[in-house]
């Protein structure tokens, strides 16, 4: 394996964790910014109220994003089988 692959497959890996990764990172941000708001113009400090939310806005986006994160990870792995035979030489 040459530096070029391994620089390629490197960079490949970590925009695909990003890719895939991005959705629920976003929603879950943009919830606990809304709960956070929430809290502070009530004055309500309820543990369970920050975590509950998340739990299930994560649940509900991942069963939604998982056809299309699947889709990202098969055309990565693919991507990866196809590559082997260079890695060998």
């Amino acid at each position: 394996m040459t530096i070029d692959i391994a620089v390629t497959l490197l960079r490949e890996s970590i925009y695909t964790i990003f890719i895939v990764s991005v959705p629920i990172l976003g929603v879950t941000l943009v919830v606990g910014l809304l709960i956070s708001i929430f809290q502070a113009a009530t004055s309500i400090n309820e543990m369970t109220m920050t975590y509950v939310p998340k739990i299930i806005v994560v649940g509900i986006i991942g069963i939604i994003t998982l056809p299309w994160m699947l889709d990202i990870l098969v055309d990565f792995t693919r991507n990866i089988f196809n590559l082997l035979p260079t890695m060998v030489k």
